[in-house]
């Protein structure tokens, strides 16, 4: 996973309208009625199907924390999916992706190239259909390259070249991400 790829799981994670299932048992509770078996809820914790069962039945209520933090970061991956769903249809729909970072970026233009030496500090909003390209390249599992490329589109139309306004032969590449956060 990426910059953009991990931003975009903690922008879904802050549509959360409740709070997932605080203790182990209840977590490994959760998954277990995702998964469906408890040799699939091993497998995606890293344990054997004998600690599942243990932290079902509450025997075991404290696991390691590199665990712990497996088994949370799996219910939040599975939490309030319509939620999710909703939100994501509606910003590629209507309302679109504000993107925060702090990266540096390459231009092309037509008087040569350059990567500015220094870190750009931009919050842009980008249109519904950057939003769109970007949930749908990240269903398909498209690679981190790829999600840079829609974003730095994005950015490079809204924000470099003012919707038209200016540097109309300019094109940007993102070419080192310091910090990057999206929410729509």
């Amino acid at each position: 996973m990426g910059d953009i790829d991990d931003a975009l799981i903690r922008a879904d994670q802050e549509l959360f309208t409740r709070e997932p299932p605080k203790s182990t048992q209840a977590r490994v509770r959760f998954l277990l009625g995702r998964l469906k078996t408890t040799k699939a809820v091993a497998e995606a914790i890293g344990v054997t199907r004998r600690s599942v069962e243990r932290y079902l039945s509450g025997e075991r209520r404290t696991p390691p924390r590199p665990i712990a933090d497996r088994i949370e970061k799996e219910v939040r991956l599975r939490w309030q999916p319509r939620v999710r769903e909703r939100r994501r249809r509606e910003a590629a729909a209507r309302t679109g992706i504000t993107v925060e970072t702090r990266a540096r970026f390459g231009y092309t233009a037509p008087i040569g190239t350059t990567d500015d030496p220094r870190m750009r500090r931009l919050t842009v909003h980008l249109p519904p259909q950057y939003a769109d390209r970007l949930f749908t390249a990240q269903h398909e599992g498209a690679a981190e390259r790829r999600l840079r490329e829609i974003v730095a589109e994005g950015l490079q139309r809204v924000y470099f070249r003012d919707e038209g306004a200016r540097a109309a032969g300019l094109d940007v590449e993102i070419t080192d991400i310091d910090y990057l956060d999206l929410s729509y």
